[in-house]
């Protein structure tokens, strides 16, 4: 395995007046033969002699790869490269995602995952942003949280395994998308959002973890963006589903605030980004909350009545991303919501006039999903949608040519295929080639810190990959406005949907 980090054990011998080189020479060519060129950081330098006289000259060299050369950034006594631990995470805006990984077998030791602290600054990304444009203080505000965050996991995996993060692990790889990454550096993120789009950076460098505020001694890889809309995790998601690697055409879809998209294979990457709108995060929803204890993530209709799947087992409080693709994909089903998204009054006493008179269907004890919260998740699922047949259409593709279609991210993981499809989320398409592959920004982690070679990759991936801005094409909206209507305005796209409709006496005219 060639990962970013090396642990040796070394048998050195003691000076002798005939061998009286230098002790930083003695420790440093014993490692020459396999790393070549390494350099040799201060504190180790500074503590090398007397270790290594208190040791009898027998310790273990920990090295840190930088992309280019190797660091020999820790010194200890004796035999302790069975310690060889490291860390990958993925840096999300509302979670951090952490796994602890031993290097030279490449297990998963431990994986956790938890609150990114910046939301207590803003649940959605850019009250965050202006929050802190202009005020450098309030910037590296968001950046001890965003450490703490991964602190608060660190001190998690250490409780549980045992394994001293900071002794034991040496390095880090991190993959989220360009704010996030802007974030974690200390860096303003406003342009990501504001034209002329120059950001501060697409590809940081590799620094060492204490220069940004980690306990490890190695270093910290971030995984590089190709655009502002278009993230590391997006590439992190390359690498773990292996799509520019392969013949095959595949189609990588990723659904947050923002809409990111690949189409490609080995021979060509195309990729685009755009706002496909928070809806899917419970953000605009009223009801709506993250996937946590009390939240609704499972629903079905059956005989007129709502069966709910509640987390954690407990009285329902809202609802969450999947949960609100199948009670939309039920209410359709069951002819309580038309195709044009519009709930039907009248048609189930669940469904009456709320708060200003405004239609609302009650899907739990007190719980209520409004017409508007409908609106705003098909603005969601038609950008998704549009994004997807705006760039088969410039590759003069149909989605017939396309022998994968990953949806990754949290929402892939969790939402039904069969109800994304039905609510026109999702493509109908055989489902064995929709594929949920799950957190493939925090795969993707895991197999660069294993792999040094995939940095390289990486970079080859960037040079290939041509980039839309879907917020500059000119009839984009025009193509959204189709994919509004449940599952689309051409609805024989959907024949298992159709089908559905068929058995239940409701078919689309």
């Amino acid at each position: 395995m060639d990962s970013w980090s090396r642990k040796r054990y070394l048998i050195l011998e003691p000076p002798t007046e005939e061998d009286n080189c230098p002790d930083q020479e003695r420790l440093l060519r014993s490692l020459r033969p396999e790393f070549h060129q390494v350099i040799l950081e201060l504190p180790v330098l500074r503590k090398m002699s007397a270790l290594c006289q208190e040791a009898c000259w027998q310790v273990t060299a920990s090295l840190s790869w930088d992309g280019y050369r190797w660091h020999l950034v820790e010194l200890e006594k004796g035999d302790t490269t069975q310690r060889h631990y490291g860390l990958c995470a993925d840096l999300g805006s509302t979670t951090l995602a952490l796994e602890l990984i031993h290097m030279d077998t490449g297990e998963v030791l431990y994986q956790t995952s938890g609150l990114n602290r910046q939301t207590a600054y803003g649940e959605d990304i850019l009250t965050r942003i202006f929050y802190c444009k202009d005020h450098p203080e309030r910037l590296e505000e968001l950046r001890r949280e965003t450490l703490e965050s991964f602190q608060a996991l660190f001190d998690r995996a250490e409780e549980e395994t045992g394994i001293s993060i900071s002794r034991d692990c040496l390095n880090l790889v991190v993959s989220g998308n360009t704010t996030m990454t802007h974030f974690l550096y200390g860096l303003d993120p406003f342009p990501v959002f504001a034209a002329p789009y120059a950001v501060r950076t697409l590809a940081p460098q590799v620094y060492r973890g204490e220069e940004l505020g980690f306990p490890l001694k190695g270093h910290v890889y971030s995984y590089p963006s190709k655009a502002n809309y278009l993230g590391g995790d997006i590439l992190s998601g390359m690498i773990a589903t292996g799509i520019p690697f392969g013949e095959e055409l595949c189609v990588f879809l990723d659904i947050g605030t923002n809409g990111e998209l690949v189409i490609g294979n080995q021979e060509f990457l195309i990729s685009g980004a755009g706002a496909a709108g928070p809806a899917l995060e419970g953000g605009v929803v009223k009801t709506g909350m993250r996937a946590e204890p009390g939240a609704v993530d499972r629903v079905e209709l059956r005989e007129g009545q709502f069966h709910l799947h509640v987390l954690g087992e407990q009285e329902p409080r809202g609802i969450c991303g999947s949960g609100i693709v199948d009670l939309i994909a039920q209410l359709f089903l069951e002819g309580w919501l038309d195709m044009r998204g519009k709930l039907q009054e009248g048609s189930t006493p669940l469904i009456c006039p709320r708060e200003e008179q405004e239609l609302a269907v009650e899907y739990g004890p007190g719980l209520f999903f409004y017409q508007s919260d409908i609106d705003e998740f098909l603005k969601t699922k038609a950008a998704a949608n549009t994004m997807v047949e705006y760039l088969l259409r410039q590759l003069g593709l149909q989605l017939s040519d396309i022998q994968r279609f990953y949806v990754a991210g949290a929402f892939g993981t969790h939402i039904s295929k069969e109800a994304g499809v039905t609510v026109g989320l999702y493509p109908d398409i055989p489902r064995d080639q929709l594929i949920l592959p799950g957190n493939t920004s925090l795969d993707g982690a895991r197999q660069m810190l294993l792999h040094r070679e995939y940095r390289e990759r990486v970079e080859e991936i960037l040079d290939k990959m041509e980039y839309v801005q879907f917020g500059a094409v000119e009839d984009f909206l025009q193509i959204m406005v189709a994919a509004t209507a449940i599952p689309h305005t051409e609805y024989q796209r959907y024949p298992s949907v159709m089908e559905q409709l068929a058995k239940r006496g409701r078919p689309l005219e």
